[in-house]
């Protein structure tokens, strides 16, 4: 009799007590997913680094590495997703990065039955959280581990050692109207201070802010960064010519995937960003 009872019993969860996602909600899975939609890029990323690209059913039109990615059918925004094209891919799993403009959509996913982990990717310290948190959810925890021993030899690596005085001062041009920056709370400001130089405006504690010119020119970076390889549209706006750097064309310019998400690439981006210090540094010939 004892065996039937046993026998009937529901199957207990894979991770007793669940896992708590940066939303606060546990999550509650009896098995390891074979369905997921990723719709944050450094989710999707991270699941190819752990080997586990076959269970991707669906991604963002923003995960654009590794190049293999592009075969996943890609499901749009990431931010106020289409709920109904994801719920058509038949996933037992959603990732939804951590907003407000996500809330409802993760209240759906949830009220359909359909476990959601809502995830904070914003910083280099979420990366090794979230390794560990998918390692576990897609019991790849052994692959995780290595990736986040890894990664940290690697930034150990590539990471420029330099005393306060000599760090160059760089001011990030997240956007120019209005003008806008990354204050310390942000992964590319991270990637500056690992690379040798310091943000000019670290003191910031949000991830992003309005700032004006004449803060700009009252700090006087040393070079101004832009993840983009064209010369900004403000080396040709009068008003920012109060600026030193602005007027000399002190821009270093960066590009990549890499330098907007915490992912595997980190130590990458902080090389590449070395590198451009390092040449704008050496005096012309």
């Amino acid at each position: 009799m004892l065996s039937v009872v046993l026998g009937c019993r529901a199957p207990q969860p894979a991770f007793p007590g669940g896992l708590v996602d940066d939303g606060g909600t546990r999550l509650q899975l009896a098995q390891a997913p074979h369905r997921v939609v990723s719709l944050i890029p450094a989710t999707t990323e991270l699941i190819f680094a752990l080997g586990a690209s076959n269970i991707l059913v669906g991604r963002t039109a923003w995960c654009d590495f590794p190049a293999e990615a592009a075969r996943v059918p890609s499901l749009g925004n990431g931010i106020e997703p289409n709920v109904e094209a994801v719920v058509a891919t038949r996933p037992d799993l959603v990732l939804l990065y951590k907003s407000a403009s996500n809330r409802v959509a993760a209240d759906r996913f949830r009220g359909l039955g359909i476990a959601t982990l809502e995830l904070a990717t914003d910083r280099m310290v979420d990366f090794d959280r979230i390794a560990r948190l998918l390692g576990a959810v897609l019991d790849r925890r052994e692959a995780a581990e290595a990736i986040i021993t890894r990664i940290a030899r690697d930034l150990a690596s590539a990471s420029v050692p330099a005393s306060d005085a000599a760090r160059p001062s760089v001011f990030i041009l997240a956007w120019d109207r209005p003008p806008m920056t990354l204050g310390q709370g942000s992964f590319l400001s991270e990637i500056v201070e690992h690379a040798g130089a310091r943000n000019a405006f670290a003191d910031l504690a949000a991830s992003s802010a309005p700032i004006s010119v004449e803060a700009v020119a009252a700090r006087n970076p040393g070079f101004i960064l832009t993840t983009s390889d064209a010369v900004p549209a403000i080396a040709n706006r009068p008003e920012w010519r109060v600026v030193p750097a602005v007027r000399e064309k002190r821009f270093l310019h960066v590009e990549g995937s890499e330098f907007n998400r915490p992912s595997p690439r980190i130590a990458d981006a902080v090389r590449q960003l070395a590198a451009a210090l390092a040449a704008a540094s050496v005096p012309a010939p």
